[in-house]
């Protein structure tokens, strides 16, 4: 376990690694008009984050809560991601991760093994949710690098 939380603490600086000396032109670039741009993935990674933390909360304390999807088209659009400060949206994600890693350094194997019911995946454990939001970095700093080489 001491692997996956050394990897959830780096996703903060992996994320400033590939944004660094990026232009604003660059960060509202959008390759299409169905695609994101790298604000629009920075404030989704934010907002991911605060369910990923809710949904691990929820396990860890209740017994079998329900964990519910969320729209996560309709979060970017609807709430003018575009127009959002992403630097504060940074801030954010790195406090969120920041305050979790306390609790993360409590917990015993039995923790990893609790679950959740997924209205849509069924039946998680606090370890899959917990490498989902590892993971999500990873997916998300691959998008942003294909969106810098499309950038003209």
């Amino acid at each position: 376990m001491e692997l996956l939380i050394e990897q959830y603490k780096q996703g903060y600086s992996m994320i400033l690694k590939e944004i660094e000396g990026l232009t604003e032109e660059q960060f509202l670039f959008k390759p299409s008009e169905k695609d994101w741009s790298i604000r629009e993935i920075i404030i989704h990674i934010s907002d991911a984050e605060l369910v990923h933390i809710h949904r691990m909360k929820a396990v860890l304390s209740e017994n079998n809560p329900v964990l519910t999807a969320f729209d996560q088209d309709l979060w970017t659009t609807r709430l003018k991601s575009q127009q959002v400060d992403h630097q504060l949206y940074l801030e954010l994600f790195k406090t969120m991760r920041e305050s979790f890693q306390p609790i993360l350094l409590q917990l015993t194997d039995q923790d990893y093994l609790r679950i959740g019911t997924h209205n849509q995946d069924g039946q998680l454990t606090f370890k899959e949710i917990f490498e989902h939001s590892i993971e999500h970095i990873d997916t998300h700093i691959g998008q942003i690098r294909r969106v810098k080489s499309l950038f003209r």
